[in-house]
């Protein structure tokens, strides 16, 4: 079954799957959303606290200009409405990491609107169909602390270091209508956040979580009643949540019982969810408007700075790819997937390769050694500068592919650059029309019967002579001249 029509399979029939996402992203900042702690990842618990923070009586919040920014950013890069009004309000309830008793964010006026992502769900086929999911709004709001318990469950402790910090809450439609297709969207929003430069899309380190919504329907039918499983923070996480819970709401209805709207948590040692609490509607958060702050009203200007600010974003540079570089359709989507790795075939090219031979060897050659060593791109050992060096090597006629592959190998153990290594280890191609034609001469020679048989019509003979005259030149032969010289000794 594709990811175009997956079904859930029950035994009244097949069930639609229903899914809608709230992705939670922390905002690029220096310092949090309404005062000017630090943000910085991994410190020691309760070092990152200011007096506004740890809500101490008096201590007023302060809009941070910059969190605004990111947010309108974000929105203009999903092509978004920008709402030039919009206003913070309070969402009361009471939790050991939430000092205020309340939560500032946004319900009524949020500051960005309806926006749109296109989405592949099969990466590996370019032409495999484009799905739009629908934005609802991105509200910004404030991050409430961490509990942290004891190995032995009696003691709980609260850091307050992620309490303030700016979120943006990415709210979808309910349009996706399989795991791939919920993975599919988060991968393009957290590489369209990473291009932006709104959010570093760290899922493993909590900068970017998702709440999950799931519900089943027969196909046709209105929506069926969905769960909110919470803080998922992976995309394997998350497909595996939207696959045990359509399963286990499927089962419940089959067998007699209703899904409760409710809150629930995924635990991922045993790949399913479990209850947590009733869910909450918004009447429940006796929301109101933040009498500290003034509304957030953005003039035009801001926006189109806002907008001239932004990069060039992956659907464009993939197009660009493709029309303008002549980049395959599955190498364009791959290197343009993720902002580190655009930068780097970028770089490569500024240094001088050609983009096919350059995209071909970056996602077979360098990714499969980086792969192999367990490192990430941003870890290779061999630089852009230098990889553009060894693809101008193969692209003179200085070393053959076969030789560039040991070369890479060296460069990736000692760091050094190719040329010094084709120097030092005496690897250059021979391209000696000369020296070619005596050793063909020797080849054919020694075959006589496979010349015959080759001049009688077994064309496939002719790859035969290729291998003896590399194998005696030691792989050091042009393969070009090599082709020639034999296609004019045998012809």
């Amino acid at each position: 079954m594709t990811e175009s029509n997956y079904r859930i399979q029950g035994a009244t029939g097949e069930w639609e799957v229903v899914i809608g996402l709230e992705v939670h992203a922390q905002i690029t900042s220096q310092s949090k959303l309404f005062s000017g702690s630090a943000t910085e990842f991994g410190n020691e618990p309760n070092t990152q606290v200011s007096l506004v923070d740890a809500a101490m009586p008096g201590m007023l919040p302060v809009p941070n200009m910059e969190c605004i920014r990111q947010a309108v950013r974000t929105g203009l890069a999903i092509n978004a409405a920008i709402n030039s009004y919009s206003r913070f309000d309070r969402k009361n309830y009471f939790y050991a990491d939430l000092p205020q008793g309340y939560q500032i964010s946004q319900l009524y006026h949020p500051i960005v609107g309806e926006g749109t992502i296109e989405v592949q769900v099969d990466e590996k086929d370019p032409d495999s169909p484009v799905r739009s999911i629908g934005i609802e709004r991105i509200h910004v709001e404030q991050d409430a602390g961490k509990l942290m318990h004891d190995q032995h469950p009696t003691m709980s402790y609260v850091d307050l270091n992620r309490c303030g910090v700016a979120l943006m809450e990415i709210v979808s439609r309910p349009d996706m209508r399989s795991p791939g297709e919920a993975g599919a969207y988060v991968k393009k929003l957290r590489s369209i956040l990473r291009y932006v430069g709104s959010c570093d899309g760290n899922m493993e380190q909590g900068s970017m979580r998702a709440d999950v919504n799931v519900s089943v329907r027969k196909p046709g039918e209105e929506f069926g009643t969905r769960t909110e499983t919470k803080n998922v923070n992976s995309i394997r996480f998350l497909q595996q949540v939207v696959e045990y819970e359509a399963r286990r709401q499927v089962d419940l209805i089959e067998d007699g019982g209703t899904v409760e709207q409710e809150t629930r948590l995924f635990d991922p040692n045993k790949g399913e969810t479990r209850s947590m609490r009733s869910k909450e509607d918004a009447h429940d958060y006796r929301y109101f408007p933040d009498p500290d702050l003034l509304p957030v009203e953005l003039e035009d200007s801001f926006i189109e700075e806002c907008r001239a600010s932004l990069p060039e974003l992956p659907d464009a540079k993939r197009a660009r790819y493709e029309k303008e570089l002549g980049v395959s359709a599955y190498n364009a989507a791959v290197l343009t997937a993720d902002k580190e790795t655009a930068d780097w075939f970028e770089a490569v090219l500024g240094a001088g390769a050609k983009p096919k031979p350059a995209s071909n060897w970056l996602l077979s050659e360098l990714f499969g050694a980086l792969n192999k060593r367990d490192l990430t791109l941003a870890e290779s050992p061999v630089s852009a500068q230098q990889a553009a060096e060894l693809l101008g090597l193969i692209d003179d006629g200085t070393i053959s592919g076969k030789i560039a592959k040991d070369v890479f190998e060296i460069m990736l153990e000692t760091g050094d650059p190719p040329a010094k290594i084709v120097e030092e280890k005496g690897l250059k191609q021979e391209s000696d029309t000369g020296a070619i034609e005596a050793v063909i001469a020797e080849v054919l020679a020694a075959n006589e019967d496979k010349v015959a048989e080759y001049r009688g019509g077994k064309d496939r003979l002719f790859g035969f002579f290729v291998g003896q005259t590399m194998k005696a030149m030691q792989g050091k032969a042009n393969p070009k001249v090599v082709n020639e010289l034999l296609k004019k000794a045998l012809d």
